[in-house]
C-alpha cells in the first residue's frame, strides 16, 4: 500500500482569507484549529495548519474503525446468528431450552430477527418447554454507564455493545391519537413483550410545538429493569410524536422481542431468559448471516452510528486476535495494521472506535494519511461510498443542497461539545480529488464557528 506522508508542521502556514476573516469575528485563534488539504495525487498538502497537533476528532474516527475494517475482515464478512436446542425436538415441541448464540452482529434488526425466527419455525420448532438462553460470550465487556459519557443512559447513540444487540436495543415510542381531541395513547416499535408503560400523558390546549411537544419520558428502574413511564402534556395540535430511546439489558431486550415475534409465527414459550454458553461441540440447529460488512459500513458512516461502529472495533479484535472480542484487543488489532501497511498516525488513541469519547485523539496528519492510503487501495470504491454525499444523503443531506458544492463532497461530520470536524474527499470545480482533514478544538466552536469556518474551507478547496 503506498502512502504520502503530509509534511510537518509549518508555524508560518497561512489560512485562506476568507478563513481568517471567520477566526478573527469569533475572536479565535488558529492554535486550536488543525487542516490538511492534499489533492490525492501530490507528494506535498496544498494547505497544511497545525497538522501534528493531536486532537478530539468526534465522529470523523469512525473512518479510521471502518477503513480497517474493510481491509482486515473484507468487505463481504459477516456475522453469524445461531440456534442451538438444549434437548429433544419432538412434533414440533422442544423438551429443554432454546440457545441462541451471537457473534456480534452490528445490523440484527427486528426484521431481520424475525427471518430468522422464521428458519427455525420452517426447520419444525415450534413449542419451547425450557427458557430462552442467551449466548453473549463472543464479547467480553467491562462495567461500563451508558450515562457516564453525557449524562443520557437511556439515549440511543449511548447504547453499548453486545455480542447479541437485537435492533440496537432502539425503541420508538410512538404517542398518538386514535382520535381528535381523544387522550394520547402510546405504542412501540418493536412490541417488547416484557415492557411495562406507564402512560400517564395528558391533553393541553394549543399548537404541536415545544420540546418533545411536552412529553417526558423516564425509565423507573434504570437500564436494569422493565418499566418506563411517559408524562407531561400533549398539545392538541399534535396528532403524532415519536421518542427513541433504550431499555432494559441486551438479554432481556432480545427475550422482549423473541415472544412476539415467536407467538405470531405461532410458537410458544414457556420460560424466560437467562444466559449461559452454547454447546461446543454441536451444529446449529439453524443459523442466520448478516448483510456484508460493506453495509453496515455504510450504514455506520452515512448516520454515525455509535454502538454499530463499536460492534465493529470488537469483531476486529476478536478475529484478528481471539475471542472474546475487546475494546483493548481492537485498539491492539488496528495498530498493528497501520505498522503492516505503513500509514502513520503517531498521535492515535482509538478508545472505543466510535468518536463519542472525552479521551480520543488524532492528528490531522495522521487522517490524512489513512485517507490517502485509503485512496490507493482495492476497496477504495466501497470505503468512499459509505460517507455521507453533500446534499443528498446522511449527514450531509442537508448541507450545499442545490449548489455547487452538491454532490462534489464525500465526507464524514463530527460534532461533540468544542469539538467540530471533517473528513473526506472534496472534488474541486476542476475535478481534481483533493482529501480534506479540518479538525477544530475551542470554545464553543460546536455552536457555530465550526461549521462556518468549515463551509469556507470547502468552498475554498472546490475553487481549486
Amino acid at each position: 500500500m503506498t502512502v504520502t506522508t503530509v509534511a510537518a508542521e509549518d508555524p508560518a502556514a497561512l489560512l485562506p482569507p476568507d478563513l481568517q476573516r471567520i477566526l478573527d469575528g469569533h475572536g479565535l485563534e488558529s492554535d486550536g484549529l488543525s487542516i490538511v488539504v492534499q489533492a490525492v495525487d501530490e507528494s506535498e498538502p496544498l494547505l497544511s495548519l497545525n497538522p501534528a497537533a493531536a486532537r478530539s476528532p468526534a465522529s470523523i474516527i469512525k473512518l479510521l474503525t471502518t477503513f480497517a475494517a474493510l481491509d482486515i475482515l473484507g468487505p463481504a464478512h459477516t456475522w453469524r446468528t445461531e440456534a442451538f436446542l438444549g434437548g429433544r425436538l419432538q412434533d414440533g415441541r422442544l423438551d429443554g431450552d432454546l440457545i441462541l448464540k451471537g457473534s456480534g452482529d452490528p445490523y440484527l434488526t427486528t426484521e431481520r430477527f424475525w427471518t430468522f425466527l422464521r428458519t427455525l419455525r420452517a426447520k419444525g420448532l415450534r413449542q419451547i418447554d425450557g427458557d430462552l438462553i442467551i449466548d453473549n460470550t463472543y464479547f467480553e465487556l467491562a462495567e461500563e454507564d451508558p450515562g457516564a459519557f453525557d449524562g443520557q443512559p437511556f439515549r440511543t447513540y449511548n447504547v453499548t455493545p453486545d455480542a447479541l444487540l437485537v435492533n440496537l436495543k432502539a425503541v420508538q415510542f410512538r404517542v398518538y391519537r386514535p382520535i381528535p381531541g381523544a387522550r394520547p395513547n402510546v405504542v412501540t416499535d418493536p412490541v417488547i413483550s416484557n415492557l411495562e408503560i406507564d402512560n400517564r400523558i395528558a391533553n393541553v390546549q394549543g399548537p404541536c410545538r415545544g420540546y418533545q411537544r411536552g412529553v417526558a419520558i423516564d425509565l423507573l428502574e434504570g437500564l436494569g429493569g422493565n418499566k418506563v413511564q411517559l408524562s407531561g402534556r400533549f398539545p392538541t395540535g399534535c396528532n403524532e410524536y415519536s421518542l427513541y430511546r433504550t431499555v432494559m439489558t441486551p438479554p432481556e431486550f432480545a427475550y422482549g422481542v423473541f415472544q412476539p415475534l415467536w407467538t405470531q409465527l405461532g410458537g410458544g414459550l414457556a420460560g424466560h431468559v437467562k444466559t449461559g454458553a452454547a454447546p461446543e461441540d454441536e451444529r446449529p440447529f439453524a443459523r442466520s448471516d448478516s448483510v456484508p460488512l460493506a453495509e453496515v459500513v455504510r450504514n455506520i458512516n452515512k448516520f454515525s452510528n455509535n454502538v454499530m461502529t463499536r460492534q465493529v472495533l470488537l469483531t476486529i479484535g476478536a478475529e484478528r486476535l481471539e475471542p472474546p472480542g475487546t475494546a483493548e484487543k481492537g485498539r491492539q488489532a488496528i495498530a498493528g495494521w497501520l505498522g503492516e501497511t505503513g500509514i502513520a498516525m503517531p498521535s492515535l488513541y482509538l478508545d472505543n472506535g466510535s468518536g463519542l469519547s472525552r479521551t480520543t485523539r488524532v492528528s490531522a496528519a495522521g487522517l490524512a494519511n489513512m485517507m490517502l492510503a485509503a485512496w490507493q487501495h482495492p476497496y477504495m470504491s466501497e470505503f468512499m461510498s459509505s460517507m455521507p454525499l453533500s446534499g443528498m444523503d446522511g449527514t450531509l443531506r442537508n448541507r450545499y443542497r442545490g449548489g455547487s458544492l452538491a454532490g462534489r463532497i464525500h465526507a464524514k461530520t463530527g460534532r461533540l461539545d468544542n469539538v467540530y470536524s471533517i473528513a473526506g474527499y472534496v472534488q474541486s470545480r476542476s475535478g481534481q480529488r483533493f482529501v480534506v482533514v479540518a479538525i477544530h478544538n475551542d470554545t464553543d466552536v460546536h455552536r457555530g464557528p465550526g461549521q462556518e469556518l468549515q463551509n469556507a474551507l470547502l468552498r475554498w478547496v472546490f475553487q481549486q
